[in-house]
């Protein structure tokens, strides 16, 4: 007789392995469809599983799914600006962008969604999901900078130039994705040399911190 291939074992998963299987599953939609355009069904066939675990493991149904997918993808988002404190500035804001682009690169249609807002799965709790990246993306930049006690000119500075990167992240997706991404980074950390260097004319301290890199560090 023919041996007959041992049959892989099964493992059950463990409640989290299992919890974050579906937000694998539904980020994995999210990011190219539009919330109110991917049902539980559709996270329930993603992750090969049936409507009601979906439901047992978020109760709350579609909209508590996508908070809880949302949060996961600005986890993601947060980390793409925590860059250890070593080397020029601008190199290391440059490897942040670096991973910004590819995360929007990677969640283009979910990205968008994201910040044009709109979306029927929009709430108050999604709306400060999304403000929280940005905050915390202002705090690693102002870290980077040996600006913990920033002044209202050079907080409102670099909280400016992130509403510049997402507005070009945003324009950049319209456009094909282009320029190409590598470009688009460099002209990005340009921009953020330029607005510090206005703020600087009135701002002593942003002048102070302008003068610690040169527009040619970031290799």
């Amino acid at each position: 007789m023919t041996p007959q291939a041992a049959t892989p074992a099964y493992r059950r998963l463990s409640v989290e392995e299992r919890r974050r299987q579906l937000l694998d599953a539904a980020l994995s939609l999210f990011a190219h469809r539009a919330p109110e355009d991917v049902s539980l069904d559709d996270v329930a066939e993603a992750a090969g599983v049936s409507r009601p675990l979906v439901y047992r493991y978020f109760p709350g149904g579609k909209q508590q799914l996508y908070e809880a997918a949302l949060g996961s993808a600005a986890d993601a988002l947060r980390q793409c600006f925590d860059e250890p404190r070593q080397g020029p500035m601008l190199a290391r804001l440059a490897r942040a962008l670096e991973r910004y682009l590819a995360f929007v690169d990677e969640h283009d249609t979910g990205f968008s969604a994201l910040l044009r807002g709109g979306s029927v799965a929009e709430t108050s709790r999604t709306t400060a999901i999304v403000d929280g990246v940005r905050r915390a993306a202002a705090e690693h930049i102002l870290s980077h900078l040996g600006a913990a006690d920033a002044g209202p000119r050079l907080r409102m500075t670099v909280r400016m130039w992130i509403t510049a990167v997402e507005a070009a992240s945003l324009i950049w997706l319209d456009e094909g994705k282009q320029p190409p991404a590598d470009e688009l980074r460099d002209w990005l950390v340009d921009q953020f040399v330029a607005v510090l260097s206005v703020t600087a004319a009135r701002d002593e301290q942003t002048a102070a911190l302008l003068g610690a890199f040169a527009p040619d560090d970031r290799d």
